[in-house]
Parts: structure tokens; C-alpha cells; sequence
């Protein structure tokens, strides 16, 4: 296929359920009418952006497929320790995966991380996706990819700005620092600066995208609801609303930002040869996450991973059947509508 319409992937962080990300993802390289210019990933985004940018560079779709299932697959098995703690052999084998908030291994978890630093209850620094990452994506490969770029946030802890990290600078340590959630991991420390999860600054960050990269058209995959019907009440819901709202505001700024930028432009009052218009389009979860509980971003259960694969899948064959014709021409999102 010869026609392929060229995107950049933009790739939001969320922990288990990244694997909704996986299946919209497996579900583009096997539509094959895409091809991929940039990624830009935060957390488990940024996992499946690396797995992805190492497979489609030296393998195509097959083996991009082959890769995010691989990498799913390692986390599945190393998780099974901690699924069995936090939420019980009983509820993994009747397959109660979905609402585990009041399963006493997270509720003990929960409780202690409200009182004790990683720091204290981890002073050892185990990290559970550090062997993951290192067996399930090939990074001297990703650092010599030139077909396709990759960007990585992270967040620096001492000055709050954000940092991108690029194909020639990702180590396991810049994927580790970007899915840092403080509360249950060591800063990580890359060049003498201490790194916590990109997504307070970027989740995912466009900028990247629009400066380093050629296609007008980004394609957002967000599985963090920016939407709630109902205002929460209890103490760990409005915690949890609070951690979306902030996991979404940095990419809010951004398309506000956006916007303004391309009425100026649609307005002639911006040099269109400096100033690049962009195609924004969403690929997005709010049907199929906001249900969830947020213990289910801990949760590596298979089956629950690969019933959010097949949702995403499923989302986006929906979206490119709706959307498909847009791209290239148009964003398939009101912006203005949504975000100002």
C-alpha cells in the first residue's frame, strides 16, 4: 500500500491501563492505511511508544504487534506477585477485575502510602518494570532508529519544568523516571537531576510533535477522563478525580494553545510558512476507563489486561471508519469546543 496517510502518535500515561492504548495501537498496525512519523509517549505511553517505535522501524506492523503484545506479556507475568497481594488469588481466579478498591491487600497498600514514603517502605529501591523494560524493548535498537523519532517525558523534581528525552537519550532509566508516580518510587536520577512521572507536565506533551516532526496530523490515544458525571464525595474518589484533573491539565494548556494558534493562522494574521497548522484528532477511553477504579491502574491481571486491549481495538476501528477520511485534511475534533 502506497498510499498510507503519514500521523504522529501522541501516547497519555495511566498505568494498567495503558493496554487500552496497546489495542488501539495493534488495531492501527493491523488496519495498515497509517504510517508513523513521531511518538510521543508519558508513563506506560511512553513504554508503548518505545516498544512500538523499535518494532516498526526494524520490522514493520508484524513486528511493532509482536512487541506490544511481548512487552503486556512481561508485565503480566511480573505483576502476578503483587496482583495476588493487592487483590487476592480468590478475586483474580473468579475474574473480579474491575473494582478492587476494597480488597484488604490494596486497602493495607493504600493506607501505607499515605503515611510512609517509597523511601521507607521501599528502601531498597526495587522497581518491578526496570527487568521489563530491559527485557522487553530493545533500546540500543530504539537509539538507532532514524525512520522514526521518540519523545519521553519526565518531570524534574527540584525545578518542576518538563524534559524530553529523544531516541539517542532513552535508557531504561528515562522510560523508568517517566512512569515515576512519587508516591511509589524512588526519584529517578538521570545526569545529576531527579525525575518524577512525566504526565504533571506533560501527558502526553505535543510540543515535541509540532518542532520535531513533519506530519500536520497528531493523533491523541487518552485514557485518562477528562469528564465526570457526577461530583465526587468520598475521600479516595475525589483524590482520584484530583490525580485525573492534573494528569490532563498540561495537555488542556496545550490544545488551548493550539487553538489560539490556528485561528491566528485560519485569521492570516500568523505566516502560515513559519507557523504549521495542525490536525488534531482524539482517540479516546471515557466510556471504557472512567467506569474503573483507579486500583485497576495496579491491576496486571491477563484477562484484564487483554479485555482493555480488545476495547481499544475495538475503539479504533470505530474511529478510523468514522474519522479516517478526515486525516490529512482536518482535525476530527472541535478543539475550541472541548477545551476552552
Amino acid at each position: 500500500m502506497t498510499d498510507k496517510k503519514r500521523i504522529n502518535l501522541a501516547l497519555q500515561g495511566g498505568g494498567a491501563h495503558g493496554a487500552f492504548t496497546w489495542g488501539v495501537l495493534d488495531h492501527l498496525l493491523e488496519d495498515g492505511r497509517l504510517d508513523f512519523d513521531g511518538f510521543s509517549g508519558t508513563s506506560a505511553g511512553a513504554m508503548n511508544a518505545a516498544a512500538l517505535a523499535v518494532g516498526w522501524e526494524h520490522g514493520g506492523a508484524a513486528l511493532a504487534r509482536e512487541r506490544l503484545e511481548n512487552f503486556w506479556k512481561k508485565v503480566s507475568e511480573a505483576g502476578r506477585p503483587i496482583n495476588a497481594w493487592l487483590f487476592g488469588w480468590a478475586a483474580q481466579a473468579e475474574g473480579r477485575h474491575r473494582h478492587t478498591e476494597w480488597a484488604p491487600g490494596y486497602l493495607a497498600f493504600d493506607v501505607l502510602s499515605r503515611f510512609f514514603s517509597p523511601y521507607q517502605f521501599n528502601p531498597f529501591n526495587f522497581h518491578p518494570l526496570r527487568q521489563i523494560v530491559e527485557e522487553a524493548i530493545d533500546l540500543d535498537q530504539l537509539r538507532r532508529c532514524r525512520r522514526t523519532r521518540l519523545f519521553v517525558s519526565a518531570t524534574a523534581v527540584k525545578s518542576g519544568k518538563i524534559r524530553v528525552f529523544e531516541n539517542r537519550d532513552v535508557t531504561t532509566d528515562v522510560l523508568l523516571a517517566s512512569a515515576c508516580l512519587p508516591y511509589l518510587f524512588h526519584a529517578v536520577e538521570i545526569d545529576g537531576e531527579a525525575y518524577w512521572d512525566g504526565g504533571y507536565m506533560g501527558n502526553p506533551a505535543i510540543f515535541p510533535l509540532i518542532y520535531g516532526c513533519q506530519a500536520q496530523d497528531v493523533v491523541i490515544v487518552q485514557v485518562n477522563p477528562i469528564n465526570r458525571a457526577e461530583v465526587p464525595t468520598n475521600a479516595r474518589d475525589i483524590l482520584d478525580r484530583v490525580t485525573e484533573i492534573s494528569f490532563n491539565s498540561s495537555l488542556m494548556r496545550e490544545m488551548r494553545a493550539i487553538a489560539f494558534v490556528s485561528r491566528l493562522v485560519e485569521e492570516h494574521k500568523l505566516d502560515p510558512a513559519r507557523y504549521k497548522r495542525l490536525n488534531i484528532h482524539f482517540i479516546e477511553s471515557e466510556t471504557e476507563i472512567a467506569p474503573l477504579g483507579a486500583s485497576s491502574k495496579l491491576n496486571t491481571d491477563w484477562r484484564f489486561l487483554t479485555e482493555l486491549r480488545d476495547r481499544g481495538r475495538e475503539t479504533a476501528k470505530h474511529w478510523l471508519a468514522a474519522h479516517y477520511d478526515q486525516i490529512g485534511k482536518e482535525s476530527s475534533v472541535d478543539i475550541r469546543a472541548r477545551f476552552l
